[in-house]
């Protein structure tokens, strides 16, 4: 296996959100919704082309990592630019093989190249820590909705590059999925069996 990452291309669209559906597929929930907002956040202004990796295994296309603008608005009203990062996908027989810590080594590095002040992202501690990541209320910064939880982390791309911001953090609005789009979207792909139900969630 000899993994190289590059910036996504046009012609890899369809095997991305191909990946990323198998990569989250039964999860965490019913199907997945990810794959649509791959789809779809390629379109909306938030979107950081320069941040789009895809890693290949030869011509194969089996990972990639996908960010977006997002905002910290404070107490009063200010925004400060952030990125979201992810979806992030692995091919399932290709993960525990490090490709996922490949291009998120590499985009951190681009983004930090790019200017960007932070990340945040809603993801596994036990995985993102290694990366710096830590929870976002040592910032100050709470979800929109005003909570904090281990999975919602933020990492500083320079020291201080956080200091004296504080808030709400805002993510696009692309990442709300609407069930009736996600059910045509779906149509495009070859059928699978959910094996996770609304009752195992709860």
């Amino acid at each position: 296996m000899n993994i190289s990452i590059r910036l996504e291309e046009e012609r890899d669209y369809r095997k991305v959100e191909f990946l990323t559906r198998e990569a989250f597929w039964d999860l965490y929930h019913p199907g997945c919704s990810e794959h649509l907002i791959v789809h779809k956040i390629r379109k909306v202004p938030a979107f950081v082309k320069e941040l789009n990796y895809v890693a290949c295994d030869g011509d194969n296309v089996v990972g990639n990592i996908v960010y977006s603008k997002a905002k910290v608005v404070d107490d009063k009203n200010n925004e400060f630019e952030v990125l979201c990062m992810g979806p992030i996908g692995v091919l399932p027989s290709f993960q525990k093989k490090g490709i996922g810590s490949f291009i998120m080594k590499c985009s951190i590095k681009k983004a930090k190249e790019l200017g960007f002040k932070a990340i945040i992202i809603f993801g596994n501690p036990k995985y993102y820590q290694r990366f710096g990541f830590i929870n976002a209320k040592n910032y100050g910064i709470t979800t929109a909705s005003g909570e904090n939880f281990d999975p919602f982390m933020a990492l500083e791309l320079f020291d201080g590059a956080l200091d004296g911001i504080a808030g709400k953090y805002y993510e696009d609005q692309v990442f709300k999925i609407d069930d009736k789009e996600l059910e045509a979207f779906e149509k495009g792909f070859p059928y699978r069996e959910k094996h996770i139900t609304d009752t195992q969630l709860k």
